[in-house]
């Protein structure tokens, strides 16, 4: 049997085996965020710095009964001046598959350092909110949220 293809066919079979070879590669493990991620994250935003807990109120519910659209609130105490203001909110998620969810910039003349929006959450688990503060410091914020599925339990 001799088997010849036109140059339709092959560009068919080529696009084929193509798509074939990603969806087996997606569906080979799920995209699931480790608490190292999160970890490396807010390292990275710090400089290596620890973030001491105080300062920051993050406002998130307890209980999401949709992980796709999930109020949150942040808040910095600062004086907000040209000397003591807060430069940047980090918000991860440490359950993610790429935990950094938002990031947030301010200066002095922002007024104060608040944000709010709606984050997706891949289920259970911490968010947290980390600023950096004009003078290096960081300070930081942690709350779990338990994402439900259509409010049933999860």
């Amino acid at each position: 049997m001799n088997l010849v293809l036109n140059r339709r066919q092959a560009l068919l079979a080529g696009v084929g085996a193509v798509a074939a070879a990603s969806g087996m590669a997606g569906a080979s493990a799920p995209a699931l965020a480790a608490a190292d991620d999160a970890s490396a994250a807010i390292l990275e935003f710090t400089g290596g710095a620890e973030p001491t807990m105080g300062r920051v109120m993050l406002d998130v519910p307890e209980i999401a009964e949709n992980g796709n659209t999930v109020p949150m609130n942040v808040f910095v105490d600062s004086p907000m001046t040209d000397g003591d203001y807060v430069a940047e909110v980090l918000i991860v998620a440490d359950g993610n598959p790429r935990p950094g969810v938002a990031t947030f910039h301010f200066s002095p003349m922002s007024g104060r350092a608040q944000a709010n929006t709606r984050i997706r959450l891949a289920g259970t688990q911490n968010v947290i909110a980390v600023a950096k503060m004009s003078d290096g410091s960081v300070f930081m914020d942690k709350k779990e949220v338990k994402v439900t599925i259509g409010g049933c339990g999860g």
